[in-house]
């Protein structure tokens, strides 16, 4: 497997992000949202209760957060609306290696992982694997720098958080 150096990745990340222009609403602020549903319309209950992730349906739908969730059940759905900050991922969906570095990048359903009983997402399947080398410390920086970006539209993230 190659190694990947932190200045790589970086680079990496902020030429997707450079690249990506994707619109962005008020709500899709705070939350990643694709195809008008957070993470995609990927159920979130599922990560824990399946330990994969799954493609929720247009008929199982929930409001959190002024945007759409889908869920592959009614019974995730309804656990979802009792409790959505257990389910949610972390950083509004964001990809959490993006956030210890100080941006917001979109995610792929397939790159995650739950700690702390905390859902993660991550922008690539490398890039998860950087994040799982070295977990407490990237969410520690995700943690910091997502009070400072958080209320911030993804496409004004210019510069990296360097801690």
């Amino acid at each position: 497997m190659p190694l990947y150096t932190s200045k790589s990745v970086l680079l990496g990340l902020t030429a997707l992000f450079s690249v990506t222009g994707f619109a962005v609403s008020a709500d899709e602020i705070t939350t990643f949202t694709k195809n008008g549903a957070a993470i995609g319309g990927t159920d979130p209950v599922a990560y824990f209760t399946q330990g994969k992730p799954i493609a929720g349906s247009d008929e199982y739908t929930f409001q959190y957060d002024d945007v759409t969730w889908k869920f592959s059940s009614a019974e995730n759905r309804d656990k979802f609306a009792a409790d959505p900050v257990k389910y949610a991922p972390q950083y509004g969906g964001f990809c959490a290696f993006g956030l210890s570095k100080g941006f917001k990048v979109p995610v792929i359903p397939e790159a995650w992982k739950i700690v702390d009983g905390k859902l993660y997402l991550n922008n690539s399947i490398a890039v998860q694997d950087r994040f799982e080398g070295n977990t407490e410390e990237y969410i520690n920086h995700a943690d910091l720098n997502w009070d400072i970006v958080k209320d911030t539209k993804p496409e004004d993230l210019k510069e990296p958080i360097i801690r």
